[in-house]
């Protein structure tokens, strides 16, 4: 059984040809702490996926440690950008994302959420590669 970080670090994103993104918005510039440059949806059929792309403050902010506050920013700017992001689950797999994205796979392009996932303990989360119910969503 793979350890839960080699577990995150085994991401394989496949595109489809049905792929879609959908731009939702950009960070405003001059934004002070400015975490995420800007995030878009993406669909492929039934199922959706928050692409949020952090801008290189937070990547560097995420490998400190006490940056829960920080996070909460970071999370409140995706709120800002994508209202319809807040669902059960989401605020989760972004902090699970913030926490070990840049440790497992730094310079990911993006930290990608999904709404259809299901809720679960952070342990289980972690377990998962910060994709509970599944791997990385294959588009």
């Amino acid at each position: 059984m793979r350890s839960p970080l080699a577990a995150l670090g085994a991401v394989c994103l496949t595109l489809s040809a049905t792929l879609t993104f959908v731009p939702c918005a950009a960070a405003e510039p001059g934004l002070e702490h400015s975490y995420v440059d800007h995030v878009e949806w993406a669909k492929w059929g039934d199922l959706s996926s928050l692409r949020v792309y952090p801008t290189d403050a937070a990547r560097a902010l995420t490998r400190q440690p006490g940056n829960a506050a920080d996070a909460d920013q970071a999370w409140a700017q995706v709120l800002a950008l994508a209202p319809d992001a807040d669902l059960p689950g989401m605020r989760a797999q972004f902090l699970c994302h913030w926490t070990f994205a840049e440790l497992v796979e730094p310079g990911k392009t993006s930290w990608n959420l999904e709404p259809w996932r299901p809720e679960v303990a952070p342990e289980v989360m972690l377990a998962g590669g910060c994709n509970p119910g599944g791997s990385e969503e294959p588009f």
